[in-house]
């Protein structure tokens, strides 16, 4: 059976992942930074019968967080066949990027970058010893340099400045991850988040 560890499982995007995931016979484990939330979450599908899942605390913002994941996960296996880095936050609105302070900054970047740093490289021992293992990254079209240049795009004065610098440098970060295991049996990619409603300013 294929084990998988979705970051922020408890809800939306990562849950919805966990539910997709299960049903294709993966064995989920299901990351929350609350893990009250994460065991909430754990019940709610083994209801509808996908009981190949357990709730791990992880915070993606406390590397002692990550690295306790990690010890707990590495005791139950010795492979990760699939890490979807999911865990994010939007910062809050409005987003000014003359007036957002450098904090805010931090805090978004330290979810939405930081965080798949720390995540990915605590665990990308159990994920080499995958025979495919992949590496999925939560990011949004609404990150694009190119779709934020363009006047004519629907969304283009929907500006965010944390929450879509912080998702640009993911698929930065993205890319140059892909570029580093390229001759490995890896795979990495980002994926739109689809610009969820909670994402865009109204």
């Amino acid at each position: 059976m294929k084990k998988a560890l979705i970051t922020g499982a408890n809800k939306d995007i990562g849950f919805e992942t966990a539910r997709a995931l299960l049903q294709h016979g993966y064995y989920v484990y299901l990351g929350s930074r609350n893990l009250e939330n994460g065991k909430a979450a754990v019940e709610k599908l083994k209801a509808v019968g996908l009981d190949q899942v357990e709730a791990i605390m992880l915070d993606v913002t406390d590397e002692q967080s990550v690295q306790n994941a990690r010890e707990t996960i590495g005791s139950k296996t010795d492979m990760l066949d699939v890490l979807v880095n999911n865990a994010g936050i939007n910062g809050g609105f409005p987003q000014s990027s003359l007036e957002a302070g450098i904090e805010q900054y931090k805090k978004v970047f330290d979810t939405n970058l930081y965080g798949v740093i720390r995540v990915t490289q605590f665990f990308i021992d159990l994920l080499k010893k995958s025979t495919e293992p992949r590496i999925v990254n939560v990011s949004s079209s609404g990150s694009s340099l190119t779709l934020h240049s363009d006047p004519t795009w629907k969304y283009y004065s929907h500006k965010a400045a944390l929450y879509q610098s912080s998702k640009a440098a993911l698929n930065m970060y993205t890319i140059d991850l892909a570029y580093q295991l390229k001759d490995t049996s890896f795979k990495v990619n980002a994926v739109c988040n689809i610009l969820l409603p909670s994402m865009v300013p109204s």
